[in-house]
Order: C-alpha cells, then structure tokens, then sequence
C-alpha cells in the first residue's frame, strides 16, 4: 500500500541511486519537533518543582522523582528503543511513541496526586525513548552523506534554543496561570506538538519494512532496568526514612545486579546472539572510562541545575521565572562554548581539562557571589559566574561523545552510542537522587545558603573526579577524514559516529 506521499514500504526512499527522498527536510521538522518535546521535558521540572509540590503536595523527594523518574525511565528505554525501529519500522515505532508521549504529557497535566504525576513522567520517558531513536536512524537513511552535516547541524541551534528559552518558557507560563492550569500547562503545550510530529511523522516520514532479523534481548534490559531502579529509589527516599537498613540492601542489590547483567551479555554474545551492549567494549580503557567520566559528569551538571533552582526559588523566593532568567547566562555560556569547540577540535582531550577548569571556576565565584551577598543577591549578581561555569559545562559536554567513541571500533559504534546515551540519562537520574538528597540532607539542620554551599563543594569534589578521568580517554577524536585512527581508538572513522548531534543540557540526552 502506498503512503500519503506516494512511498511504498517495499522500497523505501533513501539518499541512493533513485535519487534523495522529497520531502526529507520536511521531515528534519518533524524530527526536530520530537527533539523540542523531549528537551522542553528534561528541563521545565526543575523550574516547577516548587509549585506542583505546593498545589498537589508530597514530600522533598516529590521534587527529586519529578526529574529522575523521567530521566531514568529514559535511560532505561533507550537501550532498546533503537532496536524497536530495526524490527518494527522507524515511522511506526516514530508515530508511537509520539503519540504515548503526548498521552503521558496529557496525564501530567490533568495529575491530581504526587504518584500519578510520578508515573506519567515514567510514561513520558519510556515513549520518548521509543520515538526518539527512531528520527535519527531515518535521517542517515534520507539525507545523503554530502548533506547529513548540514542536516545533524541543524540540532545544535535547536537544542541551545530550548536550553536558553526552556527554564525562561516554564517560569512564563507557571507565572502567567493561563486559565488558572499554573504548572500543568507546561506539559499541556506538548500536546500540539505531539499532534504535529504524530500527523507530520505519518505524512512526511518514510516507512520501509527494514526485514532485519534483529531479536531484542529482553532479559537484558529487564536487568539493566532493575539494576539502574534499586539504585536510584534507595538514594531519592532513602533520606526521608532516615536511612533505614533496607536502603542499603537495595543499593547492594542494584550493584550485583549489574554484575550479574555484565556476565549475562558476555554469555549470549558468547552464544552467538545479539547482545544489548557489546561485552568487548568494557575491555577497552576509553571507553570504560568514558562511562564512569559521564556518569559522574552528568551527575554533578543535573544536580547543579535542580539545586540552583531550588535555592533561589525557596532560599531566595524568586519567582519561577525569575528563577528560570538567572540560569540564562550558563545557557547562553554553553551555546558559545558548542560553536567554539569546533574551532578547538586538535587540542583533543586538553579542551576538556580545560573546561573543567573553568566549570570549577564558574562553581567557585558562584560560591562566593552567595556566600557574599546572601539573601540580597540578584540575578545580575550571579551572571559572571554563571556564565563560566555554562561556558566550561559545553567545553566538557562538546568533545565528549566524539572522544570516548575514538576509542571504540566501527562494528562497535552503534552499541557504545546507545550505551553512552543511556549513561548521560542515568546520570541525570542520579543529579536528581544524589545532590538533591545531600541539599536536602543539609536543610535538616541549617538554612538554604548552607545547604547550597555543602551542595556546590560536593559539585566541586565531583568535577575533581572527572578531571582525573579524562585522562582515560584518548588524545584525540577519531578523525573526520578517515585517514588513520588516533592513539587508542578502533578501525578510524565510520558512518555511524559521524552521526551523533551535538550534546544537550541537563537531563540532556545524546539521541543515537
């Protein structure tokens, strides 16, 4: 049967020898919006905490869940939600998920207690991660080589967009209360912007019946998604039980169900099957390294973003959007630091102990600026700060996917991508649990100024942690050219790393 653009999905439309795909920029749009949603999603909690907490109720970690339940469900989803595209269809799996993650923004909207708004954001992470994968893979298949830069570019401007005009849009339209919906309305406007990517993904992307025999490793993600759940539910409600026993049993339980996760993908790949994260991988330095440097990396940057918004919204009673300005001058930091690293590219790794270098100084002045002028401070007040700590956040952030994927080889891609992507969520996750706990810990005996500061040096001790580890990666990115593999990478460049857009912020995934 023939879409409704005149496509069969015996002979699906590609960048090959019949010519390129019609409507393919059309459907970078549509793609993009689907982008925008999940953007827009990552962030406006951290703006909203405080009022949904005060209209619907719930305790401190109400706010903690309201991001890592979202993030972590993310996290867990895109491990397989490529793999759904490979077996079932990329426009179907697309169209999906689009229309279950506007179904879960509708329920977050409509939420009448803390649980329910909990569980939509769990709905709206998993579908996200169904639809999100999916953009990606049909762009490599429509555009041609030649205009694949230009088509994944168009994601830079886009994500420094929703990350400057995402806090400022949510502390809008918290403010302004548009027919009394107050907070709700920002998860309500991403309903007609899932109508558009649902009705656009149906007319503009192209369907294919791929025939790849790909099978799902359910087993695998059942453990990845249990093991990654029994450490972050410890570490958000351990706190508000006073650390009974049972939370570290679970903490212990998470770890071992990692282990046991690990050896279970070296036995099927051992097997002969088609594992969910390739076991050699982990063998090599880089990569290895790579994980455990975003995994602290993304932690420290999602925790840093949660508790600033929750100091100045409670410690210093800063409206939302007034909250949702002052972040603006690291948004902005970390827009100019993106367009800079490509001019930076053959100082490899040094541009990344660079801008932990001035992240640290950026969290350094804030301290001071804080500490100095207490409850009195201004927006204007903390911009120098702000803005160096945002313009190292996208020094480290711009490098980082090219470096660790230097040091994997070409049949190894496209598992380290997702693996690195799930990481950068999972770590979003645990900003959310770890320093939202030690914030909250702090504010059981002393004031928000202090629980900032114990917040802010903890941050400090983790970009430390991430400096070291850098020097696990390689020196350098794999080229661009393809004319030889840098020290410690695999086979040189391929298709697939060449793929992966621009880093986002804040709960910000690398979409693979």
């Amino acid at each position: 049967m023939t879409d409704a653009v005149g496509l069969s999905p015996s002979a699906p439309p590609s960048a090959g020898a019949a010519g390129p795909y019609r409507w393919r920029w059309v459907a970078l749009f549509v793609i993009l919006a689907a982008e925008v949603m999940d953007l827009l999603d990552s962030l406006v909690t951290n703006i909203a905490g405080p009022s949904i907490r005060q209209d619907i109720g719930g305790g401190e970690s109400t706010i903690q869940w309201l991001g890592a339940a979202y993030t972590l469900a993310m996290a867990i989803g895109l491990i397989t939600g490529g793999r759904l595209g490979d077996i079932f269809g990329r426009r179907r799996m697309f169209m999906i998920g689009a229309a279950g993650f506007t179904l879960g923004s509708l329920a977050c909207g409509l939420a009448q207690e803390p649980w329910q708004l909990i569980a939509a954001r769990v709905a709206q992470g998993l579908l996200g991660a169904v639809m999100l994968p999916q953009g990606l893979g049909i762009m490599k298949e429509i555009f041609s080589p030649k205009e694949q830069g230009a088509a994944f570019g168009m994601f830079g401007p886009v994500m420094g967009l929703s990350t400057v005009g995402g806090p400022i849009l949510a502390g809008w339209l918290i403010d302004a209360d548009f027919a009394g919906t107050g907070w709700r309305m920002i998860f309500l406007i991403n309903i007609p912007l899932g109508l558009f990517a649902f009705i656009g993904g149906r007319i503009f992307l192209p369907a294919r019946a791929d025939g790849r025999t790909v099978r799902l490793d359910l087993v695998g993600a059942l453990l990845a998604a249990v093991g990654a759940a029994t450490v972050i539910y410890p570490l958000v409600q351990g706190r508000e039980n006073d650390w009974p026993l049972w939370a570290f049993a679970l903490l212990a339980v998470g770890v071992a169900v990692f282990g046991v996760f690990g050896w279970y993908e070296a036995r099927r790949k051992a097997a002969g099957a088609d594992p969910l994260v390739e076991p050699s991988l982990f063998a090599k330095r880089g990569f290895s390294g790579g994980m455990v440097l975003g995994l602290i990396f993304f932690t420290a940057m999602t925790g840093f973003w949660l508790t600033f918004s929750l100091y100045t919204q409670l410690g210093l009673h800063f409206t939302a959007l007034k909250s949702g300005l002052a972040g603006v001058p690291a948004s902005v930091g970390m827009v100019i630091a993106f367009v800079a690293s490509q001019a930076l590219q053959r100082f490899g790794r040094k541009v990344m102990h660079a801008g932990l270098l001035v992240m640290v100084a950026g969290v350094l002045g804030l301290m001071y600026t804080l500490h100095s002028q207490g409850a009195a401070v201004t927006p204007w007040q903390t911009v120098p700060a702000l803005a160096v700590a945002g313009l190292g956040m996208g020094l480290v952030m711009a490098p980082f996917f090219g470096m660790v994927l230097a040091s994997v080889d070409a049949h190894e891609t496209g598992s380290a991508s997702g693996t690195l992507t799930a990481v950068q969520q999972l770590g979003g996750a645990l900003g959310s649990a770890i320093l939202g706990t030690v914030f909250f810990e702090r504010l059981k005996t002393a004031d928000f100024a202090s629980a900032e500061q114990i917040t802010l040096w903890t941050e400090v001790g983790m970009l430390v942690a991430v400096f070291a580890a850098i020097f696990l990666l390689p020196k350098h990115a794999r080229p661009e050219d393809g004319e030889g593999a840098p020290e410690g990478s695999g086979e040189g460049n391929d298709e697939e790393s060449a793929a992966v857009p621009g880093p986002r912020k804040d709960g910000e995934r690398q979409p693979v």
